[in-house]
């Protein structure tokens, strides 16, 4: 076991190991070793360490490139011996004497360091110092050489965990019949608790899993499944579990695999209660309960509830059309098959990466392209690091990166990922700075006869620099508590409650068309849909938000942390800068921008991709959602299973073509 007596001593059942990276340690090539000399290794010593090393042998006045190898070793090695030195100051002060000091060497002082380390901020300190590798005793293993010696069927337990799940599988079923009569009637028991616990890992899509995949990479997606799985081989009872979007990420047919696990939680007598979009996996609810009407201020309320054929019936119901199929799946105009590669084409040629095979892939110009397959089948590995890296290498005329054997791509200009990335590090990034509307009301506010009257200009409505921001928070809209023994606590400011302004500010009043009155606090309290009402006469700042609106973000509101948004808003929320412009030459790659979204919300999707494909561009989806699936010009899909049993291209073609290959899992599925 890794945790007790099997584990590697080395790593303690890690797999690896912290040491002293030496690079972080020495100053710059072009700074001398002196007491003013900026150095990294330097923060960690005494001010006094210069007038030892001259003592132990170590020159300090050249470069740090021109000391010799033994001068080198002192430094990073040194052995800890005590000088009796003569100390001047070279700030002019009288304080020189004469004092004994040990040295301590580079590599000392950081391991030193990072044995007293008491806190996360102490560690943050020392952290820059060292450097993550695979424990050199276990290989990266965590087992001691004696876990790894014994042999089952010719391989050690180590090569064992290496394998993926479904591979294990398959080597496990063998076991017993590789041993002993004597030892079977054991071995099968053992096997048979094996195969029941994998089953339910392999029905949710994990198979492409090794046992020992450190947990800290899995998705939320998978470490959700993983979780189900466990509950599922726990047999609880009496039980209420409440399962956050399990379908993200998931093919259509890993989620026949989740609501098998489901089906199985409620057989063993507990409760299972679902948020999600998908419908396929609420075509299997008991009961649904429909919030809405709309999204942010507009919703909040249950405006349906009960079986499937009762929200069928339902005129109120929005998700009930998708449940019956009384609204098409799809909705836009495709190009036909013959037409396909007429604007033309990116030609990617690759080799073995990872678990993907070498792959030839033709990818449409000016169409939407949509790639999908099961979880781990190769999507991310084609798109992500192999045609983006490519093009972009292509476009700047670099080197191409070492596994993109050719690509071809003569009318592409540039490339643009818009993936779920946090927008911004700080609270001081809102919704309404990163859509350039802050800025455009500012001006506007400064316009207003309370502004002029008051000598305000627009720089003073600036939440990060201006006289009207909140003295408190300083314009953040929250202050931090300093709790004892416990983290720090952010709370709303409790003299702006949040707003970020002064009370002076709620002063200075605007009135719109409609002969209303509102202040700059007011309007970024609004949501995208409310404000637009508001600023209906402000033409810069209505264009602004009508983009937002038409991207189905009109709930966000203006003040907003855009730190704060889920991936898929923040994906929407970097697209609006896109919109209205002629994108000719642009290839735009959106990884799974469904996460998280109704399936009206998905018909509005995909009314943004026809409107970039219009204007020029090139639109490449990663996803699994089969509403925009069906709605593709063009289908590459992967597989045909996932990791080792994926990696190539199963399908390619329209959406039909696909359908009609026996050979591609999501063909059955469309």
């Amino acid at each position: 076991a890794f945790n007790s007596q099997g584990a590697c001593r080395t790593c303690g059942g890690t797999g690896v190991v912290r040491t002293v990276d030496q690079d972080t340690l020495v100053p710059d090539e072009s700074l001398t070793i002196d007491e003013g000399a900026v150095a990294p290794w330097n923060t960690l010593m005494w001010s006094l360490m210069t007038d030892v090393c001259r003592a132990m042998g170590v020159r300090t006045d050249v470069p740090f490139s021109q000391l010799t190898a033994k001068e080198r070793e002192i430094v990073f090695q040194g052995p800890a011996e005590k000088k009796h030195i003569f100390y001047k100051p070279k700030n002019g002060s009288n304080q020189a004497g004469e004092l004994d000091f040990t040295y301590f060497n580079a590599n000392y002082t950081v391991e030193n360091a990072l044995s007293k380390v008491k806190d996360e901020k102490g560690m943050k300190r020392v952290e820059k110092f060292l450097k993550q590798g695979i424990c050199p005793d276990c290989g990266g293993s965590r087992l001691s050489a004696a876990a790894r010696l014994p042999k089952l069927r010719g391989i050690a337990l180590d090569e064992a965990c290496k394998m993926t799940l479904g591979q294990l599988v398959s080597w496990v079923a063998e076991v017993p019949g590789s041993l002993p009569f004597e030892m079977r009637p054991m071995a099968e028991a053992i096997c048979e608790s094996f195969q029941s616990a994998a089953k339910r890992l392999m029905d949710l899509g994990l198979g492409y899993l090794s046992l020992d995949r450190a947990a800290a990479t899995l998705s939320t997606g998978e470490r959700q499944r993983m979780q189900l799985a466990r509950a599922v081989r726990n047999r609880t009872t009496g039980v209420l579990y409440v399962l956050d979007e399990p379908s993200i990420g998931l093919h259509p047919s890993n989620i026949i695999g989740l609501t098998g696990v489901m089906r199985d939680l409620i057989a063993d007598g507990n409760s299972v209660v679902l948020v999600d979009h998908d419908t396929q996996i609420l075509s299997e609810a008991d009961w649904i309960v429909e919030m809405g009407p709309e999204a942010g201020a507009d919703g909040g309320q249950v405006i349906a509830q009960g079986d499937i054929p009762a929200l069928k019936r339902n005129p109120v119901s929005q998700i009930g059309p998708f449940l019956s199929g009384e609204y098409r799946s799809r909705i836009r105009k495709q190009a036909v098959s013959e037409e396909l590669f007429d604007l033309g084409k990116i030609h990617l040629s690759t080799g073995e990466i990872h678990t993907v095979k070498p792959l030839e892939v033709d990818i449409p110009q000016g169409r939407l392209t949509v790639i999908t397959g099961v979880s781990g089948s190769g999507k991310t590995t084609l798109i992500l690091e192999s045609l983006i890296p490519g093009l972009e290498a292509e476009i700047a005329g670099k080197k191409l990166p070492g596994h993109v054997k050719e690509i071809s791509a003569e009318q592409i200009r540039q490339v643009k990922l818009i993936d779920a990335t946090p927008i911004g590090i700080n609270v001081r990034s809102t919704v309404a700075t990163y859509a350039n509307v802050h800025d455009e009301l500012r001006k506007v506010y400064a316009r207003t006869p309370d502004a002029k009257a008051l000598q305000y200009k627009a720089g003073d409505f600036s939440y990060n620099t201006g006289t009207l921001r909140c003295p408190t928070c300083d314009g953040t809209g929250s202050i931090s508590l300093d709790v004892q023994f416990l983290p720090d606590v952010e709370i709303p400011c409790p003299e702006c409650r949040g707003s970020r302004y002064a009370r002076k500010a709620e002063q200075i009043k605007r009135k719109n068309k409609a002969e209303k009155e509102y202040s700059l606090p007011e309007i970024m309290a609004m949501d995208v849909k409310h404000a637009l009402t508001a600023c209906e006469d402000l033409k810069a700042v209505r264009q602004q938000l009508q983009v937002l609106q038409d991207l189905g973000l009109g709930y966000l509101t203006l003040g907003e942390e855009t730190p704060s948004l889920s991936g898929g808003e923040a994906q929407r929320l970097k697209l609006a800068s896109e919109m209205g412009r002629q994108q000719s030459g642009t290839v735009f790659v959106f990884d799974e921008p469904t996460i998280g979204l109704h399936p009206l919300d998905v018909r509005t999707l995909l009314s943004v991709f026809d409107r970039l494909v219009e204007y020029g561009a090139t639109v490449l989806v990663i996803e699994h959602d089969l509403d925009v699936i069906s709605n593709a010009d063009y289908l590459i899909d992967m597989g045909p299973g996932g990791g080792m049993d994926g990696g190539r291209i199963v399908a390619a073609g329209t959406p039909a073509e696909v359908a009609a290959n026996p050979q591609s899992i999501t063909g059955k599925y469309l």
